[in-house]
């Protein structure tokens, strides 16, 4: 369609503003039918955020909160947050709606550092504009002792050595005072200190060596501070100590096992098992014997074939337990 000139071959002025008109009109019809201009748009404000305080404050983790107007347009926030004004932090984006009144949102920050000073404030960011919260601190708290600990070998072998070692954990756990407290079997007496007290490593770590114990044991480890911060319980059994030896007779494929157990375990089962395949196969037996105050003693003849033979002796009761002679080998 040709547009229509005067006579100087100018557009009339009234033909000028209908053209811009419908070209202005048709813009807009545009953008309603590709959805970028409603009427919401025209009456929407840039958000308000307002930061709110901080709770469930831990050693590592705390929850912001804060309001969020989001002036008739949909709105997104999130949480700046880190150890200084420069944030260095954001917190995912989460959406506040397209409300006209305040709407409460929080969020949890985790991975945080103890005894740590952090500044945090609420963005909140909508197609008119953004806007900042205040900027708001809080201090997360340190981080509670515990203590842990674990013996070895368990079980012990009888007069033999036993190490309890662990780790002080927490917020300030180096160069502790520490105290290793114990109780025989039948564990029913109170923990007593046993030996002397120990100092936590710069990361918090400690031993005790014990050089033997007639009987199972607990043990439990214990801070001189207050309040008192102590470890579970840590069981550790003492196996009775057995030596086996083997002797010719003269009778043709059988010998003599014997041997001594210390403690005492008079009246206690002896096995004498041959190992094939990894596995012990009962090839005779007998009882323990009294041979002095501290000891008890075995001896039995069996028949054997080439091989290795382990001596087996089983003990009723926890004071001590069970336990295996060396090997014997049969050529």
């Amino acid at each position: 369609m040709r547009a229509v000139r005067g006579a100087d071959g100018t557009h009339p002025a009234g033909s000028r503003r209908r053209s811009w008109t419908a070209v202005a009109f048709a813009a807009f019809a545009l953008a309603v039918a590709a959805g970028g201009w409603t009427a919401a748009s025209a009456s929407a404000a840039a958000p308000k955020a307002t930061t709110g305080g901080a709770k469930d404050v831990s050693y590592g983790a705390a929850t912001v909160a804060g309001t969020i107007n989001p002036g008739g347009e949909a709105t997104s926030y999130y949480f700046q947050y880190g150890p200084t004004h420069a944030y260095g932090g954001q917190t995912g984006i989460g959406s506040a709606g397209a409300g006209g009144k305040g709407v409460p949102v929080a969020v949890g920050l985790m991975g945080l550092q103890p005894l740590t000073v952090y500044h945090y404030r609420l963005v909140a960011v909508n197609g008119a504009g953004t806007s900042f919260g205040q900027d708001r601190t809080f201090q997360t708290t340190k981080v509670p002792l515990s203590l842990s600990i674990l013996s070895s070998p368990n079980p012990a072998l009888y007069g033999g050595p036993i190490v309890i070692q662990g780790t002080l954990s927490g917020t300030g756990n180096a160069g502790r005072q520490v105290v290793l407290e114990g109780r025989p079997w039948p564990f029913n007496a109170p923990f007593a200190p046993i030996g002397n007290p120990e100092l936590t490593t710069a990361t918090g770590s400690f031993s005790f060596t014990l050089l033997g114990s007639p009987s199972s044991m607990q043990f439990q480890v214990v801070t001189t501070t207050k309040p008192v911060v102590a470890s579970l319980v840590a069981t550790e059994s003492v196996a009775v100590r057995v030596s086996s030896h083997l002797s010719h007779t003269r009778r043709h494929g059988f010998a003599r096992v014997y041997g001594t157990v210390t403690p005492a375990e008079d009246g206690a089962q002896v096995g004498i098992l041959r190992i094939t395949h990894g596995h012990g196969v009962l090839v005779g037996g007998t009882i323990l014997r009294h041979h002095s105050a501290t000891s008890s003693s075995f001896s039995r003849v069996v028949r054997v074939h080439k091989g290795v033979y382990r001596v087996l002796v089983r003990v009723i009761g926890a004071a001590q337990v069970s336990n295996y002679g060396q090997p014997l080998l049969i050529r």
